[in-house]
């Protein structure tokens, strides 16, 4: 087989893979933001700052960007002593 049969064959079996990896990591993302969001995100009656990082966080996982977004979410949750959420 040629070079570019065998790469188009590699991409093709992968791509399933990677898709459903990048479905996990957003629905791990959206999972860890809502909690965040739901526990520690409160900034009602100006009792707490937000936290500029985990903002920039959950931009970066909207954006598709989670292995910026995961990690701090996960040490804001784990600092706030939260299980985190489970990992599909």
């Amino acid at each position: 087989m040629n070079r570019t049969l065998l790469a188009f064959l590699a991409g093709s079996l992968l791509l399933p893979t990677v898709a459903r990896a990048q479905s996990d990591d957003a629905a791990y993302c959206a999972a860890l933001t809502n909690t965040y969001r739901r526990y520690l995100g409160n900034t009602a009656e100006g009792k707490m700052v937000p936290d500029v990082s985990v903002s920039i966080a959950i931009d970066n996982c909207q954006k598709g960007n989670f292995a910026e977004g995961i990690p701090v979410l996960e040490k804001r949750l784990r600092d706030g002593r939260f299980t985190l959420p489970k990992r599909t």
